[in-house]
């Protein structure tokens, strides 16, 4: 989110508070703003049921699961994009797309990666006093949080294999995760990618340049600050603060900034939805995650994190990280583009096209001011997406 990046550069230190999570589904007030309301509450008043799952890593992490039955031959997971959560895959109701494959007979799980508001735990690491808990990347993502994710799905549903639903750094987590688990490619049965994000530097919004300004600062700070926009850090209280519900925060944070890094959709993201959105962002992430972005955009390279040339030689053996092999990524991969993304551009994507073997479907959106919020926030997404998104998944299912 091109928001909340400008804010880091500006601040880039937050004080943290401890994040609140519910580990049972809430006792909902229908009266509830949907500003206040998290994932179950939202689901449960849009009329559908919810469960709540813990599911572990081997690397000890507590992630929060969300899981909207349906169809237990027919699971699909959704995971979302940088400082994000699952939220976002609810926002609109029944018309989010969480929504949408649940009344589609679809297994519904949407997940939340390590670090967010809904998976600050750990078996042993405190987020608030053990630095440890902030050394993870997108790397860990795929290394880690993705396989136990699914692993527990496939265990739940007695299934040899999900489909997958990825919008941005949720498919770049993919990407790692078929590259360097090789094994997992073969228990997914489909990938969707809503807003592919792999290549970063063609680019056509500020973020190259913004990425650049967070390589610099994190020369001095990548030691000192851990976690970034925590969904109870002081960054997060100025942003409710700043972006209100009214004509001029819209101006400023959605106008002014969000669509200078997103592109421009005032059509798909109305000022009644600010806060909306406002309420549930940022969601929190490590220091060392936008770091690694920021190395994948300035080396134009798709590669592990860089640790600079002597850590890199203990830990891989070379002065440079690795690459991620994305020809190991052969499970049946669907994309979805849009032509006004300045995040994840046409050519950003052929980048990472060309270079995916097993590509079954690519999809450029006919709005011409769809961009790269449109995917999960978009007004008309139940028209204009969601209808294609369950239909690919029909035919592979």
């Amino acid at each position: 989110m091109y928001l909340t990046l400008f804010i880091i550069v500006l601040i880039n230190v937050t004080k943290q508070t401890k994040a609140e999570t519910q580990d049972q589904c809430s006792i909902l007030n229908i009266q509830d703003d949907d500003t206040r309301l998290n994932f179950t509450e939202m689901a449960i008043k849009n009329g559908y049921k919810c469960e709540e799952h813990d599911v572990i890593t081997k690397d000890g992490y507590i992630l929060k699961m969300f899981h909207i039955p349906g169809n237990v031959s027919r699971p699909v997971l959704l995971m979302h994009g940088f400082l994000d959560s699952a939220d976002s895959y609810i926002l609109r109701g029944n018309r989010s797309l969480a929504g949408h494959l649940a009344d589609s007979g679809y297994d519904v799980w949407v997940g939340n990666s390590r670090g967010n508001r809904y998976s600050r735990r750990h078996l042993h690491l405190n987020p608030d006093a053990d630095i440890a808990f902030w050394d993870y990347s997108v790397h860990e993502y795929g290394s880690y949080d993705l396989p136990a994710v699914i692993d527990f799905i496939l265990e739940k549903t007695n299934q040899s294999q999900i489909n997958y639903i990825g919008h941005s750094e949720g498919t770049t987590m993919m990407y790692v995760m078929g590259a360097h688990k090789r094994k997992y490619n073969e228990k997914i049965k489909l990938f969707v990618a809503l807003a592919p994000v792999c290549y970063l530097h063609k680019s056509m919004s500020p973020l190259p340049a913004l990425l650049k300004t967070v390589l610099f600062v994190n020369r001095f700070l990548i030691n000192v600050v851990h976690e970034i926009l925590s969904y109870n850090s002081l960054a997060k209280k100025m942003i409710d603060l700043v972006c209100s519900d009214d004509v001029f925060s819209y101006t400023v944070c959605i106008e002014w900034f969000l669509f200078s890094g997103t592109g421009s959709d005032a059509e798909e993201f109305e000022p009644s939805f600010l806060p909306t959105v406002i309420g549930h962002l940022p969601a929190g992430t490590s220091n060392k995650n936008m770091n690694h972005f920021a190395q994948i955009s300035n080396r134009k390279q798709f590669a592990q994190y860089d640790y600079g040339c002597l850590e890199n030689l203990k830990r891989y053996g070379s002065f440079v990280p690795p690459r991620y092999n994305l020809k190991n990524v052969n499970m049946k991969v669907a994309l979805f583009v849009s032509r006004n993304d300045k995040f994840a551009t046409l050519e950003n994507v052929k980048l990472l096209t060309d270079q995916l073997p097993n590509v079954v479907h690519k999809h450029v959106m006919e709005q011409k001011q769809w961009n790269h919020i449109d995917f999960t926030w978009g007004k008309h997404a139940y028209k204009y997406l969601y209808p294609k998104v369950s239909g690919i998944l029909d035919k592979y299912n």
